[in-house]
């Protein structure tokens, strides 16, 4: 079980998006720039985004794309489900029959762990991603005098 790149990216493009809404339309050129991944790319993921009415575009000069609901209203699995990012711990797709065209002695264990991972992809919204980007932003980071790059408060920064 894993996040394939799709979702991944689909989320991080839906965070920069929600960071330069308030610019206006935000155009694919720039998440791709900003974000490193590829125009062609992104064009495939908001069209089905698009299709899912957690965007909406606008053409012309000046166009781009906007959100289609409140940062509050999209939530991670809203994301993911968009761009057909399938979250399944089971073997079997959950059709039960994972061993020997039977259910094997631990679906319901990964079901039960599908649940799990919906339920909290649910809880977390958009506008708790663009919160916490925020917070992130607004901690300085600066070299102290060993050379070393801290947080403002000393912490050691975290560079990945």
């Amino acid at each position: 079980m894993r996040l394939t790149t799709k979702g991944r990216f689909a989320v991080t493009a839906m965070i920069d998006l929600a960071m330069h809404a308030g610019d206006g339309p935000v155009t694919l050129a720039g998440i791709a720039e900003r974000q490193h991944i590829s125009l062609s790319y992104l064009e495939q993921l908001f069209g089905k985004l698009r299709r899912h009415e957690l965007v909406s575009s606008v053409r012309g000069p000046g166009g781009g794309y906007c959100l289609a609901k409140p940062l509050q209203e999209v939530t991670v699995a809203d994301i993911i489900v968009a761009v057909d990012e399938p979250l399944d711990a089971t073997q079997c797709g959950g059709k039960q029959n994972c061993h020997d065209k039977h259910r094997c002695m631990t679906h319901d264990l990964w079901t039960n762990l599908n649940n799990k991972m919906y339920e909290y992809l649910h809880s977390v919204s958009l506008g708790d991603l663009v919160k916490q980007q925020e917070q992130k932003s607004d901690e300085h980071v600066v070299i102290d005098r060993r050379g070393s790059m801290v947080v403002g408060d000393g912490r050691p920064a975290v560079t990945a």
